[in-house]
């Protein structure tokens, strides 16, 4: 996600952008903990082999409750210790982890670098990538994803495009081939495995039931992998930044195609759309994910797009690359990824 800051003023302030060592050891640095944090997740349960925080009855009265909740924290640095050990000690785990983590973060890199360079041929001043870590199964990925902040205007629509497109299709590109590998290697799922899904279906998009059918997978009776999870995350991430909404990445595209007052009525209709499937999804489906978005897409309406100083058209090529993300996002899109049946 490319993230402009609030500017003071519209002049550009014309100053060395390249990355001194320090910020290069820095995003270095935070690139490091979330490659740590995501090969946890990814080892834990929904996406891998170690089931989470098991407990042997089930609370009823209010003391029981109280105490199974005051009991979650000292159960869940045993399960994170007892996840770091297996890693270390077993490497089967740490295979699958870091085929999890390493994949999801080729995926999230190429996303942001696909943004940072564009900025760099505009000579639009911008970050280096911030990952953004988090402790495994609060964010159930290890990550909140990464973003760069731009802190220069934006010269042109032009740039405004092809700096919010530009992320999206290199990620899409980078993860194809992991979603390739993620469902030609799929297994059928045993017994054990469906016992031990806790109800919860990851909900397939349609690029995943096209790689199926192309390698005779049903994906009804199969089971995920390291390789598969890490795609099915890419391509979550891919569909919510493509959401034609205030600095989303599909905000930026619609606002330089078709300016501030369409923008400002796709973030409308896009925030009632998804406020409406989530009530939807959480009646038919138990899929709570919907709420999640509506109240990003509720923030975003309320962030001001930053104005180009130079609004000439785009022209044919660049309409031609808006029905192309209008296609990814196509292929990524789910209302309802996760179900809870």
């Amino acid at each position: 996600m490319a993230v402009p800051e609030r500017y003071l003023d519209d002049s550009f302030f014309e100053h060395d952008m390249r990355p001194t060592t320090r910020t290069w050891l820095k995003h270095i640095g935070f690139l490091l903990l979330t490659l740590v944090t995501t090969t946890i997740a990814g080892t834990l349960f929904p996406f891998g082999l170690i089931q989470t925080l098991p407990y042997d009855s089930d609370p009823q009265t209010l003391s029981e409750i109280l105490q199974f909740i005051s009991s979650l924290p000292a159960r869940y640095v045993d399960l994170i210790a007892t996840t770091i050990h297996l890693l270390a000690t077993d490497i089967k785990y740490l295979k699958y982890g870091l085929s999890f983590s390493v994949s999801l973060l080729i995926i999230l890199t190429s996303h942001e670098m696909g943004h940072y360079v564009a900025c760099r041929i505009y000579k639009v001043d911008a970050t280096l990538p911030y990952f953004i870590p988090t402790p495994p199964m609060i964010g159930p990925a290890g990550t909140f994803g990464a973003f760069i902040r731009i802190r220069s205007p934006m010269p042109s629509r032009k740039a405004v495009f092809d700096i919010g497109v530009s992320g999206p299709i290199a990620g899409f590109i980078a993860l194809i081939p992991i979603a390739i590998i993620g469902v030609a290697t799929m297994q059928p799922a045993t017994a054990q495995q469906v016992a031990n899904s806790g109800g919860i279906v990851f909900s397939d998009p349609l690029l995943m039931q096209l790689l199926a059918y192309v390698h005779g997978i049903d994906l009804q009776v199969s089971s995920g992998n390291a390789f598969y999870f890490a795609a099915w995350v890419g391509l979550l991430v891919t569909a919510l930044n493509l959401i034609p909404s205030g600095q989303l990445d599909g905000g930026h595209a619609i606002y330089a195609v078709l300016g501030k007052t369409i923008h400002r009525w796709t973030g409308l209709i896009a925030f009632v759309l998804m406020a409406v499937l989530s009530i939807l999804g959480w009646v038919y489906f138990n899929s709570p994910s919907g709420f999640l978005i509506a109240v990003l897409l509720g923030v975003m309406m309320r962030i001001r797009h930053p104005e180009p100083r130079d609004r000439s058209p785009l022209g044919a090529a660049r309409t031609a690359v808006a029905v192309l993300t209008l296609l990814i996002f196509a292929l990524c899109f789910l209302p309802f990824p996760i179900q809870i049946r």
